[in-house]
Order: structure tokens, then C-alpha cells, then sequence
């Protein structure tokens, strides 16, 4: 069992408030409480983790998904190593693929440079 798992709706509501950057009194006012109680919560996440502040809980969060962190079934499938390319195997092209002429242009291994904009404020 992770240490996540044992978080509960609430806390991890918070966790990703937090991570997204805002404030007590703005998750209070988005989880519908008082900032006390979110305090709680923050106390109550520390510990079930292992972190020590916002910071920690925010690159916690993000190391372990970011937005996806509580939903794995968002989370793009991970690749296995057969659907990895090798640098020295040549990569073999479909047998439909054979005798068709490659009409497509080439392109320019380096996008063009972008000049600056200025903003204004």
C-alpha cells in the first residue's frame, strides 16, 4: 500500500489544490469550509506522506502524476520495451508501405527561429 492510498477524498481535494498553487483561504472557499479545517487536512496529509510543507506536498503530487495523480486511468499507457525503438535495428515499414513512392516533402530537421515579441503592460 502506497502512502497515497491511505489519503482521504478530502485530503487529496486539498492535495491538488495545493498543488495547483492556491492559497488556504482559497481552498476553504473551493472545498466550501474554513481555513482551519484545511490546516487540518494539510497536518493530517504531512504526516500520511512523509513531507514537511506545501512544497514538498506540491512536488510530491507532481512527481506522481500531476493532474493525473489520483486517477491512473488518465495516465497514458507506459511503453514497454518491445514498443521502444533500438538505434541500431533498422525500422521496418509495413509490406503495403513497399512499393509506394514517398511523395511527401522533405522537412527541415530545425524549426525556424522565431523572432521576440515585446509585451506590453
Amino acid at each position: 500500500m502506497q502512502p497515497c492510498d491511505r489519503l482521504t477524498a478530502k485530503e487529496i481535494q486539498v492535495a491538488m489544490l495545493v498543488w495547483e498553487g492556491q492559497t488556504n483561504r482559497e481552498i476553504a472557499n473551493v472545498v466550501g469550509t474554513t481555513e482551519q479545517v484545511i490546516k487540518n487536512y494539510l497536518r493530517n496529509t504531512f504526516d500520511k506522506l512523509g513531507v514537511w510543507s506545501r512544497l514538498e506536498l506540491a512536488l510530491y503530487v507532481a512527481a506522481h502524476g500531476g493532474a493525473h495523480w489520483r486517477n491512473p486511468a488518465a495516465l497514458p499507457p507506459t511503453p514497454s520495451i518491445a514498443d521502444i525503438p533500438h538505434p541500431s535495428l533498422p525500422t521496418q515499414r509495413p509490406p503495403a508501405d513497399i512499393d509506394k513512392e514517398d511523395d511527401r516533402t522533405p522537412r527541415s530537421p530545425c524549426k525556424p527561429k522565431l523572432s521576440p515579441r515585446l509585451i506590453s503592460a
